[in-house]
């Protein structure tokens, strides 16, 4: 062997757990270690290209014999974590998969079955490489072996980089940590004896027993006592550190050969089992497993004769896959570069309009096809097929299906719904990617620079994977009974959606520059300030110079610590605020700066030169809760308490002289839906008297009569009210009241007292959620919820959090959706001239001409009030303005 790679596999699977947060596979089960670790593998083997390579792990039992020599050895750490035992094994499986030689050794600790390798290979010429960031190991380097520390940047350590560390050569390292002792394994060492004092000490002694042979040469007659009546444990400590080499392990040099997998289904059926989306897709890109190439039958369609025959054939079919092939991401810029047709599985045909037909000649014949009323179209993401048909002056009448949406409701908490994510995850398909067509950096300027016939492929690919996806996704809606919430809600909002991007919202640049000039000088001011209270500039942007000039020369309490020393994060600051002034004046500065950057630099950027106006997307398969989204850019995300914000806001106005804005804003949905699903008899009385609910929780909480709630009480019982919608605990309570966490719970416990209904209703969404895995909405909406029983107590109260939160935004969300196709089937009954411009979760915007004012209340607030018959009544509070701030 050249070389050999010896990975502490043990090491990398506790430094992923603890590294990353949060993730699971589609059962719920924790799989960040072991994400983390076959990501380190991956880089290994992509670093160094190694031949031979070996996982060494923590052995069953592997701590006995050294407890048999010191009994407290590790006992101060916490049981392994019950989320990491199982990835611990599915990290041996895939070894195992992926052709890695292992060794799990029985009753002995990684380290030395490490050293024991490290032995037998590096008394050749085989160089050794360590892969670990375990000082322990510094003792086995030698001129053959060496430690690389990959997730440092791949640092290699040898015998002089050990010494530059830690001040003595390899073979006394052994001496330093008996001296120094080890706490992260409780290993005593000599109380009092530093790493600089042990370095001193070995520079002058040859080993640790000749230290305590001497204690009389040592100076200071504490360090004196400490070696005479400590030489036990120094020497037990000894024994701890010392790496047993002698461990039996296979000596032949084929174990370590890395081999091929034998069976790439099983990687991928692995990798799907993990829900490890991005390795399944770069394994079956890196794989040398190929598949049979599949017949299809994809055609280039560029003459006039073919195009009349593909036109024919397709008006004979009741529906039609499609999509475009454009010049933009952004449908009101992008042109027209193709389209393509599919009515049957690995059957499609792709027409582009820059090659000898020309656009004139393919509009001519695909617009009758699109406007046929008694053809259904579909896609995947269709809306922005539609927005580019709309271009070209070609209405789609009937959208009949959409495959990212139908995924998007069959999955709301994935986040991989991209046609590409589909194919592989449906029909283990890599799909030819958009970079292969236009390079990486997009060197090819646009599509419709690439080669019709690379063009046609690709095009004619996305509609037979869009066509067969369909196929199974309808199937799926029905059996999971999801049709209704598919065909009545999500599918008619998709049209509605489409007309408000289209439509878009007037920005008055001219006070966007105005507001610009205004906020530079605003920033530069809090800077000045900031600074002042600091006593010496620095860059306010830096976490870590604001950690030092905080927690460090202001020595203010920190009130958290992370990986790179303290948190200067936004809570951390808000606690800080009753201590410094300075917390609040950076805390100002940030938003400010953040409206700046986010909205005043960018905004007029996003202004349509063709229509003077912002087009922003409005996404309806990102959010878990059923919620849109909004981006280029997001409308849904300009704080509203920000004085800024506001300002910012008031560049949104009317583009005609005469028109006003109308906002329709649900009040307190949550808290109603709250009453409806609980049926808490209290609550329910509240709302239907018309009261104001903080003040009558106040006054049910603390026992008082309403008149005589003050301003703080009110504001801890709507703190209460609005907790427990997203299942906030006593610790969060007491962050956002400034108060101790018994007093929070005791908050918490009253308020449960006052409306036990209340506390029931929340148990009942765990349990549910327990049982069946998912938690669902009044329209039937599901979103998976397998975390809820996952053994991290962590993941395990956040899916709990979910579980009662779901049901009420989600509802929300679904009723705010059927007011949308309520009001917009009136409006074009009524033929008014008024049209919804923005949805912001609970609120409608209308862009209203002023002498459909009285109307466009009536119908808006009667359309959202009676959208659902819920146990208490739904109230819209409406407003009216000449801008967005006035609303």
């Amino acid at each position: 062997m050249k070389a050999l790679y010896v990975i502490d596999a043990s090491g990398f699977l506790y430094r992923s757990y603890h590294a990353i947060q949060n993730l699971t596979n589609s059962k719920g089960e924790s799989t960040n270690a072991l994400y983390g670790f076959i990501r380190s593998i991956m880089k290994l083997r992509k670093d160094f290209a190694p031949e031979h390579l070996v996982a060494v792990f923590d052995g069953p039992k592997g701590t006995e014999k050294r407890k048999e020599i010191y009994p407290q050895y590790k006992a101060q750490r916490l049981a392994m974590p019950e989320d990491l035992r199982h990835q611990i094994v599915w990290a041996q499986e895939f070894c195992d998969l992926i052709g890695i030689p292992k060794l799990v050794l029985t009753g002995v600790e990684a380290d030395d079955t490490i050293g024991a390798i490290a032995k037998w290979a590096g008394k050749d010429s085989t160089k050794v490489y360590l892969c670990s960031s375990d000082k322990d190991l510094c003792q086995l380097v030698n001129e053959n072996v060496f430690i690389l520390n990959t997730h440092k940047d791949n640092l290699l350590i040898d015998e002089k980089g050990v010494e530059e560390t830690f001040g003595v050569p390899p073979n006394k390292i052994i001496d330093f940590l008996a001296i120094t002792g080890d706490s992260s394994d409780n290993v005593p060492g000599l109380p009092g004896f530093g790493p600089k004092t042990a370095e001193a000490l070995l520079k002058n002694f040859s080993s640790l027993e000749e230290i305590l042979e001497n204690p009389e040469k040592i100076p200071g007659k504490k360090k004196q006592e400490t070696l005479i009546t400590e030489a036990e444990i120094a020497k037990i400590s000894k024994k701890l550190v010392t790496i047993d080499t002698s461990v039996e392990i296979p000596q032949e040099e084929l174990f370590y050969q890395i081999k091929k997998p034998s069976d790439g289904g099983k990687v991928k059926n692995f990798y799907s089992a993990m829900s490890f989306k991005t390795l399944l897709k770069e394994f079956e890109e890196e794989s040398e497993i190929k598949k049979e190439a599949e017949t299809v039958s994809y055609n280039l369609i560029d003459n006039e004769d073919d195009l009349k025959n593909l036109i024919d054939h397709l008006l004979t079919h009741k529906e039609i896959c499609f999509d475009t092939e454009t010049t933009d991401k952004r449908p009101l810029e992008a042109e027209l570069v193709g389209i393509g047709f599919c009515v049957e599985e690995k059957k499609a045909w792709y027409i582009p309009v820059n090659g000898n037909l020309g656009l004139e000649r393919v509009l001519f014949w695909v617009k009758p096809l699109f406007e046929n009323k008694q053809i259904g179209f579909y896609g995947h993401n269709v809306k922005f097929d539609w927005h580019i048909l709309m271009n070209y002056g070609i209405c789609i009448p009937h959208i009949s299906f959409d495959t990212i949406i139908a995924s998007y409701i069959l999955n709301t908490n994935s986040r991989q719904h991209s046609l590409d994510a589909l194919s592989l995850e449906y029909f283990n398909k890599t799909k030819i990617a958009f970079k292969d067509l236009v390079g990486k950096n997009q060197q090819t300027e646009t599509m419709k620079d690439v080669a019709c016939e690379k063009v046609s492929k690709y095009c004619c690919e996305d509609v037979d994977y869009t066509y067969r996806l369909r196929q199974i996704l309808e199937k799926d809606l029905k059996t999971r009974k999801l049709e209704k919430l598919f065909f009545e809600l999500e599918l008619p909002l998709l049209l509605i959606l489409a007309k408000m991007e289209r439509k878009g919202i007037y920005l008055d640049v001219s006070l966007i520059e105005k507001l610009k000039s205004q906020v530079a000088i605003s920033l530069k001011s809090l800077e000045d300030e900031i600074h002042q209270l600091a006593g010496e500039p620095f860059n306010i942007k830096s976490p870590k110079q604001l950690s030092d000039i905080l927690f460090v020369k202001l020595k203010l309490k920190a009130p958290r610590k992370i990986a790179t020393g303290f948190s200067t994060d936004a809570d951390s600051l808000e606690t800080l605020k009753e201590i410094h002034p300075i917390a609040e004046k950076i805390l100002e500065y940030r938003t400010n700066e953040k409206l700046r950057s986010t909205y005043i630099e960018v905004l007029p950027s996003e202004v349509n030169k063709r229509t003077h106006r912002i087009h922003p997307t409005f996404n309806q398969s990102v959010a878990a809760t059923g919620r849109l989204s909004c981006q280029d850019p997001n409308l849904q995300n300009i704080p509203v308490r920000a004085a800024l914000g506001k300002e910012i806001r008031e560049a949104f106005r009317p583009e005609k002289q005469g028109w006003s804005y109308l906002s329709a804003d649900y009040s307190q949905i949550e808290l109603r839906l709250l009453a409806h699903f609980s049926e808490d008899p209290s609550l329910i009385t509240a709302f239907e008297n018309n009261e104001d609910i903080h003040a009558f929780t106040a006054a049910k909480m603390f026992n008082i009569p309403l008149q005589e709630i003050t301003k703080e009480q009110r504001y801890r019982a709507k703190a209460v009210n609005f907790g427990i919608i997203y299942g906030q605990q006593a610790f969060g309570l007491a962050r956002e009241l400034g108060i101790n966490i018994e007093e929070a719970a005791s908050f918490i416990k009253l308020y449960f007292e006052r409306y036990p209904r209340i506390g029931a209703f929340l148990e009942s969404c765990k349990e549910k959620a327990k049982i069946s895995g998912k938690a669902t909405t009044l329209l039937g909406r599901e979103r998976a919820i397998p975390e809820i029983t996952n053994k991290n107590m962590q993941i395990r109260s956040a899916a709990e959090r979910l579980a009662v939160n779901t049901p009420l935004q989600g509802t929300g969300a679904d009723l705010i959706k059927m007011a949308m196709l309520k009001i917009d089937k009136r409006l074009q009954k009524e033929q008014l001239l008024s049209y919804m411009i923005l949805q912001i979760h609970d609120s409608l915007i209308f862009e209203i001409p002023d002498f459909e004012s009285l109307d466009m209340q009536l119908l808006v607030k009667q359309q959202m009030e009676n959208v659902y018959k819920l146990k208490v009544p739904l109230i819209v509070d409406i407003t009216l303005g000449k801008n967005w701030k006035e609303c």
